[in-house]
């Protein structure tokens, strides 16, 4: 189990109506990523995953118009359970200059064919939590989390 630091750690949990097996290949199949991972209408448009420890998680996003460079790695993998990624180190544990975040998700049985899903943001400081609380971290991931559920129904016809 995850313990939280409510001053720096921003979480929330939901029940999705879809399976484990398919949520999880969308979060680690660049693909997937691209239909779900930030709130539209603003999109991935490139994403590269190399699904290990240290191994790759870049992104790139477009938010009104404007071009968002995300350079991080994998820190834990747990087929299907959980992903652990943050942007404080890029491919070769190289240091980022200003990290934002490490995120966790976990993904656990809720039975007939839904799964619990948990998003952590964790952050350096309480007012780095602040900044992303702000920002519409609840709103966001929430909808992050919908359009998760909606686009692993959609595969799943």
């Amino acid at each position: 189990m995850t313990t939280l630091d409510p001053k720096t750690d921003l979480s929330f949990t939901r029940t999705l109506k879809a399976p484990r097996a398919l949520l999880w290949e969308c979060w680690t199949t660049p693909e997937h990523i691209k239909q779900f991972f930030v709130p539209r209408p603003h999109k991935v448009t490139d994403c590269e995953i190399d699904l290990r420890v240290g191994g790759r998680f870049n992104t790139v996003f477009e938010v009104e118009g404007n071009k968002m460079d995300n350079k991080g790695v994998f820190l834990e993998v747990v087929d299907q359970e959980k992903l652990v990624f943050t942007d404080a180190y890029t491919e070769g544990w190289k240091p980022a200059p200003d990290p934002f975040m490490t995120g966790i998700v976990l993904f656990e049985e809720a039975g007939n064919g839904a799964t619990t899903y948990t998003a952590i943001a964790r952050h350096r400081s309480e007012e780095s939590r602040k900044t992303h609380e702000d920002m519409g971290f609840f709103d966001g991931w929430g909808t992050v989390a919908d359009q998760l559920e909606a686009y692993a129904q959609s595969l799943a016809k």
